[in-house]
């Protein structure tokens, strides 16, 4: 039985984790799940937002063009500007097909609320 504070890595939940070129100067990543639950449970835990992935890559939150949480295709989608162009000397992805990999390991809590989803509720005004 999974205790309160159990976790598994995004691999095992997510049907893909990709990343490719988004023109020459950006680099796109998909997370896609298999269905709503899945889906469901990775946006709601806030462990992939534009902080936790500046924080994952090491890069300041203005790299990040884009953040989205795609609801219909059960996705959560992000793209970085490159340091330098696509197939630039020095550029170690020409097609930024290898730069997925430390999503893979994310840790996902599997039951509990998240702080963010506490205060939420905390906060609401239930008149309303």
């Amino acid at each position: 039985m999974e205790g309160r504070n159990s976790t598994r890595k995004l691999i095992e939940i997510a049907k893909t984790i990709r990343s490719k070129n988004a023109g020459v100067d950006k680099i796109t990543f998909d997370i896609i799940f298999r269905d709503r639950a899945d889906y469901d449970l990775v946006r709601d835990s806030r462990a992939l937002t534009r902080e936790t992935v500046a924080a994952l890559y090491g890069i300041d939150g203005d790299r990040i063009s884009d953040f989205v949480e795609f609801d219909p295709a059960f996705a959560i989608k992000f793209t970085l500007y490159r340091v330098r162009p696509s197939g630039s000397p020095g550029d170690p992805d020409i097609f930024g097909a290898q730069q997925y990999a430390p999503l893979m390991d994310v840790e996902i809590p599997l039951s509990g609320k998240t702080i963010v989803q506490t205060i939420a509720a905390r906060d609401t005004d239930p008149c309303r």
